[in-house]
């Protein structure tokens, strides 16, 4: 590879027009979300340049403002005269749709910024970006609004400058202000930033990527540097758990110029954790590499088990998910040409990469279990169980399939069902108790919202598996109600209600009964959250009374609101705080709960599968010591907590 990089190693495919037009299709959505992709379009760039080895450090500065500035010590965006185009590279660059180096297989071998629309998108959807480039000795710059230079690129002096450019020799700095005509919010979330870029890090040992918070007026910050690399965030997705070895396997390989890492690690649970990249990106739909490496597991591992004195305890072979029961991954690829499906690049579609990451992950997999009989027995024995528990659960279903093929509908009894046939059209309120139940299915639109109500608390499906979680008396009805199977036969298509409204007293009783519920939807019906089909629902706190007139709130700020705004003679109000649903006739639950005119709902999100993953294992797992420590750092952050 060349280590030079300069004008002529930039290629060029013209148009930027439709990104204002169209912004969905190159960042997803104007949402956060969307509002997030910009931060990462640029910092992907400094990763790029982190792969290739030409940077070490990159840092990412949420400035007051909305402002975001984003600094890496990389080679710096070329300055010079573009031979063809005219104009300077960094122009180019900023500018042009499908301008960069990446398209330059000197300039950089793998990159994930395939398409080369990432930084000019974000000019694109930039109030104003301002890029200074180090390089040559010189500090150079040059302003865009809305995409459109303001001027050429100009030489500037150190003074003065929005960032510390004193010990800055070289590299890339990119500041920018999303549009707010554009998007739904310019502000950015600390954490969701936080969480991708500690997951860069994990994905390129040794580099050390830090994020800074400043429009606090104590400023926070992360520093992310680890150098186990895939080791390192297998272990600490397993942090909490119990693992079935010490350390995590690792291998790694290279074919056709396709490399390979990946880290592996059984716990004792009974739910997989799997993180596929490509170039850094999150492969999030999985694709062909993932494909071969979970070929590639079960093969092994099935070759191991004939071998070994388990296989007497098991008629069949183990399946897939058998031997992935436990099983905390982290697979990465590097493509050098990754053909993805679709812009979010969620899925890899390179059909000769699966076969290299299969026959890869064959030979490094069956050469360190080979070296390790201790931890193959342990694999072994946990997949064996697996398979077992597996068995019983299909036989568990098939009872279940013939005992609702023998009534009507094969709907459970306590479902008052809607009418309308449409999912998209229809709501489940899954409530509490069988008073809040009964009032819920009096104040309902019989037309298109279902009650299923529920007594006593449920099974802690993160402590069991699932031939329990089938045939458990509380879950039933709630899998029959949604109607789309449940575990690895759940199918999004199959879904009767599109909201699917968790309606639960705010009391630690109910807040217990949510955490159970969206424990089991997450482990067992996850796309159900992903979709943003699970709903919270939010009623009221207080029930304000005065001179045969009701108010309601849903917090104390909002009642102390109510009462100094009112000016009413306190001797005459009355304040009721509901202590339960079942306090609540019909007319008042629908009013304030249900009535989709008028109530509060808050939408389940799944914005950071990495943390879910962790917070789920703190507050629902075997291990008592985290959950601990977990209540008393945020004991003092709850509020409206009736005991």
């Amino acid at each position: 590879m060349n280590a030079s990089y300069s004008a002529q190693n930039i290629k060029v495919l013209k148009g930027l027009e439709a990104v204002r037009t169209r912004p969905g299709m190159y960042i997803g959505t104007t949402g956060i979300d969307g509002l997030h992709h910009l931060v990462y379009e640029v910092v992907d760039n400094s990763v790029d340049e982190a792969m290739q080895g030409f940077c070490d450090n990159i840092l990412v500065v949420l400035e007051g403002n909305d402002i975001v500035r984003v600094e890496d010590n990389g080679r710096g965006i070329p300055v010079d005269i573009h031979p063809e185009e005219g104009v300077s590279a960094l122009e180019l660059v900023m500018t042009q749709l499908h301008a960069g180096g990446k398209f330059d297989k000197d300039s950089y071998k793998v990159s994930g910024g395939l398409h080369g629309v990432g930084v000019s998108v974000v000019n694109a959807l930039s109030e104003w970006c301002q890029v200074y480039v180090h390089r040559n000795g010189q500090i150079y710059t040059q302003r865009y609004r809305i995409g459109v230079p303001e001027g050429s690129a100009v030489i500037v002096s150190p003074q003065g400058l929005p960032y510390n450019a004193q010990d800055k020799d070289k590299g890339t700095v990119v500041r920018f202000k999303a549009d707010s005509a554009i998007f739904e919010t310019t502000v950015y979330n600390f954490d969701v930033l936080s969480n991708r870029l500690r997951e860069l890090a994990f994905l390129n040992r040794g580099i050390k990527i830090s994020i800074r918070d400043e429009r606090l007026t104590t400023p926070k910050g992360h520093e992310f540097r680890f150098e186990g690399g895939l080791k390192s965030f297998v272990s600490y997705l397993n942090e909490n758990k119990t693992v079935l070895y010490k350390e995590p396997i690792f291998f790694e390989g290279e074919r056709d110029g396709v490399a390979m890492e990946c880290a592996i690690q059984y716990n004792d649970g009974f739910n997989e954790i799997m993180y596929s990249f490509v170039n850094d990106i999150n492969t999030r739909e999985g694709g062909t590499h993932l494909m071969g490496f979970k070929s590639a597991l079960t093969r092994t591992l099935n070759e191991f088990l004939k071998k070994s004195k388990q296989a007497k305890k098991l008629e069949e072979s183990l399946s897939g998910d058998d031997v992935r029961e436990g099983l905390t991954a982290v697979l990465s690829v590097k493509v050098p040409e990754p053909q993805f499906e679709g812009q979010t690049k969620a899925k890899l579609g390179n059909s000769e990469v699966k076969g290299i990451v299969e026959a890869l992950t064959n030979e490094q997999l069956e050469l360190y279990l080979d070296q390790r009989p201790d931890v193959i027995n342990n694999i072994l024995e946990k997949s064996v169980l697996a398979a077992k528990a597996r068995i019983a659960a299909r036989q568990a279903r098939d009872a279940t399939r013939r005992k609702n093929a023998m009534d009507s509908a094969g709907l459970p009894g306590k479902l008052a069902d809607c009418s309308e046939k449409d999912p998209a059209l229809c709501e489940l309120f899954i409530v509490e108790g069988d008073s809040a139940g009964g009032s819920a299915k009096m104040g309902r639109n019989r037309q298109t919202q279902a009650i299923l109500s529920l007594f006593g608390k449920m099974l802690n499906v993160e402590k069991t598996r699932l031939e329990k979680v089938v045939t458990n008396e509380k879950l039933q009805p709630i899998i029959a109600s949604i109607g789309a199977g449940c575990g690895v036969e759940f199918n999004i298509s199959r879904i009767r209600y599109h909201k699917i409204i968790i309606m639960a007293d705010a009391d630690v009783d109910g807040s217990h009964i949510r955490t159970l519920l969206l424990t089991f939807f997450y482990r067992y019906m996850t796309e159900l959250i992903e979709r943003g089909h699970v709903y919270l629902a939010m009623p009221p706190l207080y029930k304000i009374s005065y001179e045969r007139k009701s108010f309601f709130a849903y917090d104390d700020a909002e009642k102390d609101r109510i009462l100094a705004q009112s000016g009413k003679n306190p001797e005459k109000v009355a304040v009721q705080r509901y202590k339960g649903l079942g306090e609540m006739n019909a007319e008042e639950l629908a009013d304030t709960t249900m009535d989709p005119v008028q109530r509060n709902i808050i939408q389940v999100h799944l914005d950071d599968t990495v943390e879910a993953e962790r917070i789920f294992t703190t507050l629902m797992g075997e291990v008592v010591a985290p959950r601990r420590e977990f209540i008393e750092e945020n004991a003092l952050a709850v509020t409206n907590l009736d005991v």
